[in-house]
């Protein structure tokens, strides 16, 4: 009796054992939880988290931005392609069809577009084509207007300022054209290897405030030194520390959309692109990775912050009576500003901005010292793009940077942008088309971007 009783409660034991999950194997990671487990909760020097921003993105701002980005205001950037490469000429040009870009025909860019750089109204056209034309004279002479004549000289003051974070392309090169960016989209184009790799690699190593004896992760000269990287990175001050997870962000997002866009198929019928779940996990799988994939998730939605917070402290630019996107057809600009605008409000009301005030704080004189190190070291960043031999990446690249440039510039300007008049021309704040147009595509390709991470998360579900 008493080995009977003995057998039935050692079977109830084992079955409870089993029942908790002891003795029982648990169901393998799933190649979702291996990219984003770790992509979670708050963000490093942040007191927002990844959820907020995917519920915020994906529902509430994605479909207008992408609406507004479609407009002929957006659509057209212009840039220099041919600008040469500053630090090597050993620069490997891709022969590969989609590293090709197509540029616009005259008549197909809309004269308010194509009319004046800088402004926005067809009132303010007149007084600008006057001082473009005073500037490429070289001079200001008395046959000038007064108002003229003080634009010019305030507008070739900013043209040269120190708040500038990138070198924009001289748009009235002839080597500058109108680029349509809908009918050249960011995608997979080929470009890889040892050219595109020493790109990044210049713009981490030799911009990143970064000592030579410290190598990244993944670096192939690394040998195991990510504690020692990481250890490096979280003894930065906020300023550098950011600086670094800006790049990491933005070469995650752009990753992302290379992974997003891939040609699937190409045949002499047609061109099949789409979701490329293998290159996305080779590029952000925490194992494959060795566990920076999830870093630069983070990263990207770090990023993110950064450029939303300034678009909500520049709304007041765009809010004045006399800023239009303009583009010659009245009904259409009236109808983009009102959706730029629904958009701002909306970007305003975000309830976890990024809080900017902790940099460059402290010693004044220090402070000056270091913004201006970060801009310079951003400043190269963005010439370095003029190095990129895939033409397509190039655009995408001066424009992603030059976007990254202008939402800084912006959140160091908060004084000068307080001061703004409420009509008439701002001499001390103001932004040029090609910042405006590069700041909201920009913003565009990371919200894309975090959309994207939303997908890419539903097709790993229940991939092992």
């Amino acid at each position: 009796m008493g080995r009977r009783w003995g057998f039935l409660i050692g079977f109830l034991v084992a079955v409870g054992l089993l029942g908790s999950g002891h003795g029982e194997q648990q169901p393998p990671e799933t190649a979702a939880q291996r990219c984003f487990c770790q992509v979670s909760g708050y963000l490093d020097d942040c007191t927002c988290d990844v959820e907020t921003i995917d519920k915020f993105n994906n529902y509430r701002l994605f479909p207008r931005l992408q609406k507004l980005l479609e407009s002929d205001y957006f659509r057209y950037y212009k840039v220099n392609l041919k600008r040469p490469c500053p630090f090597w000429n050993d620069i490997s040009q891709c022969g590969r069809r989609d590293c090709a870009v197509k540029p616009c025909h005259s008549d197909e860019v809309p004269d308010g577009i194509k009319s004046a750089s800088y402004k926005y109204s067809e009132e303010a056209n007149n007084l600008i084509e006057e001082c473009e034309q005073a500037e490429r004279l070289g001079a200001v002479n008395e046959s000038l207007s007064e108002e003229t004549q003080k634009a010019v000289l305030q507008w070739t003051k900013h043209d040269d300022s120190s708040d500038n974070f990138c070198e924009a392309d001289d748009i009235q090169s002839p080597d500058a054209e109108y680029v349509d960016l809908l009918l050249n989209p960011e995608r997979y184009t080929g470009y890889k290897g040892p050219d595109a790799w020493k790109i990044w690699n210049v713009i981490y190593e030799e911009n990143c405030f970064k000592p030579q004896t410290i190598k990244r992760p993944l670096n192939p000269l690394a040998s195991g030194q990510e504690n020692t990287f990481y250890s490096w990175l979280e003894g930065l001050c906020v300023e550098k520390r950011a600086f670094y997870r800006l790049i990491s962000g933005l070469h995650a997002s752009i990753n992302v959309h290379l992974s997003a866009r891939y040609l699937l198929q190409d045949t002499w019928l047609e061109k099949k692109w789409g979701h490329n779940i293998t290159e996305f996990q080779q590029r952000f799988d925490g194992i494959l990775t060795e566990g920076e994939g999830p870093r630069r998730l983070k990263n990207l939605y770090f990023l993110y912050l950064i450029e939303l917070r300034a678009l909500s402290k520049v709304v007041p630019f765009f809010e004045r009576p006399d800023f239009q996107l303009f583009t010659g057809n009245k009904d259409q600009d009236a109808e983009n500003k009102m959706l730029l605008l629904e958009i701002l409000h909306e970007i305003k009301s975000f309830p976890l901005h990024f809080d900017e005030n902790s940099f460059f704080a402290g010693n004044k004189k220090e402070a000056n010292k270091l913004k201006e190190d970060f801009r310079l070291h951003f400043r190269n960043i963005s010439r370095i793009m003029d190095c990129v031999g895939c033409l397509k990446c190039r655009l995408w690249g001066k424009l992603q940077t030059q976007g990254l440039g202008t939402a800084l510039k912006i959140l160091f300007s908060e004084k000068l942008i307080a001061d703004m008049p409420e009509s008439g021309p701002s001499y001390e704040f103001h932004l040029t088309r090609q910042e405006i147009v590069s700041l909201f595509n920009a913003f565009g390709r990371i919200s894309t971007s975090v959309k994207e991470l939303e997908n890419f998360r539903n097709l790993l579900q229940n991939i092992h």
